[in-house]
C-alpha cells in the first residue's frame, strides 16, 4: 500500500524508472531491518560505486515524510521504517471505508476468458477435475475482483470412441434402464462394464468403432443414444458443479459441433504457405524446436489441435477477449505450445494473450476412498467424504445443536477444506491429497482460517454495542501483535493483485493462513472486550472488524464459503 510513496521518494534521487525500482523492493526477513527495503546492487554498475556507499548517501538524503518515519542504510539494503500509528490509521480507515470492496479494482472494459474443466461425457468427474475446478473458479474470481469482465466456459468432449464405448455396453446390456443412481455415474458404470467385457472380447472394440462410424454419419438410432446418454451425464456434471460451488458457465462448447471445422483455416494456411503436406499428404507445420505438427490428415480429415485452433477463434468471435486462459493439466504443455504458436503463425493477434495454466498431478495415499468407477478417484465420493468428517469433527465439538445448521455447516466445511487444501499447492505442483489432514481445525488448512473468522465475529457479536470508529485512537493498537496483523491487512490489495499476474491462488492461501496466525496471536496475547480501558477496546475492536473483511474477502477469492459456528 506505501510502496508507491517508496518510489517516488527513489525516483526522484536516482532517476532510475519507477517499475524498476517498485520490482526490486524487498520485505526484509526480519522486522527489526524495516518494513520496505531498496537493494542498492542496480545502481552499482551506473553510477560506478560500491552498493554499501550508495546505501549510506542515499541515507543521507532522502528526509523521511507521511507515513515513513525513518531511512537506514545496512549495508547494499536501503531500509525505510514506516511510522505505525500513521499506517494503523491509514491502513483500517481504508478498509473500514471499503468494506468487501477493499482491495477491489475498478471496473475495466477488459475481458477474461476462462475454460473450465472439459470433461469427457463417458464418465463422472474425478479427483482431477476438482482440482481443475477449484483453480478455474478461484482465478475467475480473482479477475473479477479486480474490475474484469470474466466470461467462464467449458468444452465438453462429447464425442469419440471412448463415449462409444459406453454407448455399446447401454446398448447391449443396459435393457433400456433409467439411471437408478447419480446419472453421469450410471454413465460411467457402463464405459466400466465395457471395459470388463472387452478383456475377453476383443471384438466389442470393432463393434464401438462402427457405432462411431454410424454416429459420424448421422444414424438416428445411434444418435438418439448418443444424446439420451451425454444428457444424462451432463445432468450429473451440474450436479457436482453446484456441490462444488462453481459459478455458472457463460458458454458451454461441444466438442460433437466444431471437431470437423478448423479445416478451412488450416487450407488457408497451406495456400499461404505457412504449412505444407508431408510425404503422405498430410498437411503438417514445422515449428523448429517443437518439432513438427500434423493438422490435417492425409485424408483430409481433423485431428484434436484442429479444432482447437477453431475453438480458440470461436473464443474471440464471441467474447473478443483480453485474455484466453486454459485450465489443463500439465501433461498438455507441449500442445499448448504448438497450439499458440500456430495461431500466432496464422496472424491471429490474440495469439499472444492465450495462456495455458498448467496444473500437476494429484493422488490419495495408498488405500484410501476407492472410486465407484474402478481405480479413478471420483469426485462426488471424494466430496462426500469431505462432508461426512466434517460433520463427525462438528458433532465432536458439539457447538452446533439444530440438526440443519450441522448438515449446512458440514457441507461448507468439508468443500472449504476440500477446496483450500487443493489450491494451496502450486498449481504445477504435484502432491499427495490427505483427507483428514485437510479437515483438521488446526494448521494450514481450510477449516483454521473458517474457524478463525468465526472467532472474530463472536467477539463483535459479544460487543453489543455500534463503536464510534471516528474517534478512535490509532496509536493505542502499538504492540507487536496489534502493528504486525495490521500492516499484512495493508498487504491484501497487492496479494490479489499479484495472484492475478501470475494465475496462483496458492498465493492467497499462504496470505489467508498468515493472517489468521497473526490475528489468533493477537487474540491470545491482547484482551479485547476485556481491555484496559474502552478507548484501547475500540481501537482493538476496529482491528477485530478489519480483520473480518480482509479473511472473508480471502475466502471469497478461494472460492469458498464461511460459516457461523464451528
Amino acid at each position: 500500500m506505501f510502496e508507491d510513496e517508496i518510489v517516488k521518494i527513489l525516483k526522484n534521487e536516482i532517476k532510475v524508472d519507477a517499475e524498476k525500482i517498485r520490482s526490486v523492493l524487498e520485505v526484509p526477513p526480519d522486522p527489526e531491518l524495516g518494513d520496505i527495503a531498496f537493494p542498492c546492487f542496480i545502481l552499482s554498475k551506473e553510477l560506478k560505486k560500491n552498493p554499501n556507499q550508495i546505501a549510506k548517501e542515499l541515507e543521507q538524503e532522502i528526509k523521511p515524510t507521511g507515513v515513513i518515519e525513518r531511512v537506514q542504510a545496512c549495508g547494499p539494503y536501503l531500509n525505510f521504517y514506516f511510522n505505525n500509528k500513521k499506517i494503523s490509521e491509514v491502513i483500517l480507515k481504508e478498509v473500514l471505508k471499503k468494506k468487501e470492496e477493499y482491495g477491489k479494482g475498478k471496473k475495466n472494459n477488459k475481458v477474461v476468458v476462462v475454460e473450465f474443466p472439459a470433461p469427457n461425457t463417458n464418465k463422472p468427474l474425478h479427483l482431477g477435475h476438482l482440482r481443475n475446478m477449484a483453480l478455474g473458479e478461484s482465478v475467475s474470481r480473482i479477475y473479477e475482483f479486480l474490475g474484469y469482465t470474466v466470461k467462464r466456459v467449458n468444452l465438453y468432449n462429447d464425442r469419440g470412441i471412448h463415449i462409444c464405448k459406453s454407448m455399446l455396453a447401454y446398448k447391449k446390456w443396459g435393457n433400456n434402464k433409467k439411471p437408478n443412481k447419480k446419472p453421469d455415474h450410471f454413465v460411467g458404470d457402463y464405459y466400466v462394464l465395457f471395459a470388463r467385457k472387452a478383456k475377453n472380447n476383443p471384438k466389442l472394440l470393432e463393434e464401438a468403432q462402427e457405432l462411431l462410424r454410424k454416429w459420424e454419419k448421422g444414424d438416428n438410432k445411434v444418435r438418439a443414444l448418443w444424446k439420451k446418454m451425454n444428457n444424462w451425464a451432463y445432468k450429473g456434471f451440474n450436479e457436482t458443479f453446484k456441490k462444488f460451488g462453481l459459478k455458472k458457465y457463460d458458454k458451454n462448447y461441444y466438442e460433437s459441433k466444431i471437431y470437423t471445422k478448423g479445416k478451412k483455416i488450416i487450407l488457408e494456411g497451406l495456400k499461404r504457405g505457412l504449412f505444407e503436406k508431408d510425404e503422405t499428404g498430410a498437411v503438417i507445420v514445422d515449428l523448429d524446436k517443437l518439432g513438427k505438427k500434423i493438422l490435417l490428415r492425409s485424408d483430409g480429415t481433423s485431428v484434436y489441435i484442429t479444432q482447437d485452433i477453431y475453438l480458440a477463434k470461436k473464443k474471440f468471435d464471441d467474447f473478443k477477449f483480453d485474455k484466453s486462459i486454459y485450465v489443463v493439466g500439465n501433461e498438455q504443455i507441449h500442445h499448448f505450445k504448438v497450439l499458440f504458436k500456430v495461431l500466432d503463425l496464422l496472424g491471429f493477434k490474440f495469439a499472444k494473450n492465450c495462456y495455458h495454466l498448467s496444473y500437476g498431478m494429484i493422488e490419495l495415499p495408498e488405500g484410501k476412498m476407492k472410486s465407484r468407477e474402478g481405480k479413478v478417484v471420483d469426485a462426488d465420493d471424494l466430496i462426500d467424504k469431505m462432508i461426512e468428517l466434517a460433520e463427525k469433527e462438528i458433532r465432536k465439538r458439539g457447538v452446533i445443536k439444530d440438526e440443519e445448521e450441522i448438515k449446512s455447516a458440514s457441507e461448507r466445511i468439508g468443500v472449504g477444506a476440500l477446496k483450500y487444501y487443493l489450491l494451496s499447492y502450486s498449481a504445477s505442483k504435484n502432491f499427495v491429497f490427505n483427507p483428514e489432514k485437510s479437515i483438521s481445525f488446526e494448521g494450514e488448512t481450510g477449516p483454521y482460517l473458517m474457524y478463525s473468522l468465526v472467532r472474530a465475529k463472536k467477539i463483535i457479536k459479544k460487543s453489543k454495542k455500534r463503536i464510534d470508529y471516528k474517534n478512535i485512537d490509532f496509536k493505542l493498537l502499538n504492540s507487536k501483535e496489534e502493528v504486525s496483523l495490521i500492516k499484512k491487512l495493508g498487504e491484501f490489495p497487492e496479494i490479489v493483485e499479484k495472484a492475478s499476474k501470475t494465475y496462483s491462488p496458492h498465493i492467497l492461501c499462504e496470505y489467508g493462513f498468515n493472517i489468521a496466525n497473526l490475528f489468533n496471536s493477537f487474540y491470545e496475547n491482547k484482551p479485547v472486550l476485556n481491555a484496559s480501558d474502552e478507548n484501547t477496546k475500540n481501537a482493538r475492536l476496529m482491528l477485530v472488524t478489519t480483520y473480518i473483511y480482509v479473511l472473508t474477502s480471502c475466502l471469497t477469492l478461494l472460492g469458498i464459503k464461511t460459516v457461523k459456528e464451528m
